[in-house]
Parts: C-alpha cells; structure tokens; sequence
C-alpha cells in the first residue's frame, strides 16, 4: 500500500457519524407579510417605496418623484403617460443606451430583504433594468411574501431563460471606500407597490 492509499484509507476511517438532515418545513411555513418590516428593509438599502391604490397613478409619481427624465421605457405604456421610444423592445440592448427610467412590473417581492424577483416575461428585454438611470417596479401587496424560502416556494421550477432578484439601487463601495451608485445597473429604485 503506497502512501496515498494509506491517507486515503486513514481519511475514510476518520468519517463522523451521519446525522439527519434539519426539518425546513418550518421556514417556509404559512406566516404573514409585515409590511412595514417590507418598507424600513427597502428604504434601508436606498430604494423608494410609494404606496398606491391604481396603477394610474404611476404617471404623476413618476413627474413628482422624478422630475427631468427624458427617456422612459415602460412596459405597460399606461404607467408613464408619455412618449416611450418606439421599437424599444427589438435589438441587442444597445437600443436601451439612453433610457433615463425603466418601469417593469415584479412577479413577486421578498419582505425579509426587499428582493424583487423579475423575469425576462416582465422585462422583455433582459438589459432592460441594468442599463436604465433609474428603475422603477410595480408590485402588488397580494405578491409580498415573507422570506426567501416562500420566494422559491412560489417560484417553484418556472422554466424561464432568465429571472433576476433586485434588491435596491446598484452600489459599490470597494473603489476608495466611497460609495458610488448605479455602478452596475441603475442609480435609483422606486418601487410602486399597489395595496
């Protein structure tokens, strides 16, 4: 027996006992969504949290909240009210290079963390809220869940090309110990929750 086969052997006699893997049941069972947990954990990370009651009230939230933008791409018009470029959802991407604000619409929102879990049906364009300014999201109340474990619960084996959990604006703070926003996607983000 060469020396490798002796560690080897060695390694293999040396093994803990198995234990019984933990009961998650628990985590993702039924428990309500605190909402205002949802509100002080988004607002934390910098995001923009404004209750409305129809999604017409978009458009003028949009001018109060965010006043100077030029270029918006919604995918439902009505939330803008606007000129939305035409031919936005057609190209490479390249063709989003001067959208001052995406409005998209969330499948779900997590109220642990504030994620936000948007597919590529929501989006159209996969680019769409990385080369944005600024993002904005509606979200209905009804699809707040309480951690990540009903997240994926719900989301279960949705056979998209592509999801993504957003969770607040893009920041870094490893150039100099600054914090700079919008350094991988967008620099601010309004979430339009419907109650």
């Amino acid at each position: 027996m060469n020396s490798r086969e002796r560690i080897l052997q060695a390694v293999k006699a040396s093994q803990p006992e198995g234990a019984a893997l933990p009961d998650l049941d628990a985590l993702a069972a039924p428990r309500p969504v605190d909402l205002e947990g949802y509100r002080k954990v988004t607002e934390s990370m910098g995001s923009r949290l404004l209750e409305i009651r129809q999604e017409s009230e978009i458009p003028a939230l949009v001018r109060e909240y965010l006043p100077g933008i030029e270029q918006v791409v919604a995918v439902n018009p009505h939330w803008y009210g606007g000129d939305i470029p035409a031919g936005w959802q057609t190209g490479d991407g390249r063709q989003l290079q001067q959208a001052d604000l995406a409005i998209v619409k969330a499948q779900l929102g997590v109220a642990e963390n504030g994620a936000l879990w948007i597919t590529e049906q929501e989006l159209q364009v996969r680019v769409l809220p990385f080369i944005a300014q600024h993002l904005a999201v509606v979200l209905a109340v009804e699809d707040l869940v309480p951690t990540m474990h009903h997240a994926y619960e719900r989301i279960g084996d949705q056979h998209t090309g592509f999801g993504v959990f957003i969770a607040g604006p893009s920041k870094t703070a490893d150039i100099e110990q600054s914090l700079v926003l919008g350094a991988h996607g967008a620099k601010s983000l309004t979430i339009f929750l419907k109650v």
